[in-house]
């Protein structure tokens, strides 16, 4: 579990409904830079590597 939550971020950058790979990919690298409440990890974390996206 990451840190602190940046409730305005989130409340104006909601993930879309059924979002695909890459729309998850890039939620979730804007999110890393806006926000510290998680960590990149599991499925996606494993999709990242696989395709040389450092986060």
């Amino acid at each position: 579990m990451g840190g602190k939550i940046n409730k305005e971020w989130h409340a104006a950058h909601k993930m879309p409904k059924n979002p695909s790979m890459d729309q998850r990919i890039s939620w979730h690298l804007e999110h890393a830079k806006n926000c510290d409440c998680r960590n990149i990890e599991g499925k996606l974390a494993e999709e990242m590597k696989k395709r040389g996206i450092k986060f």
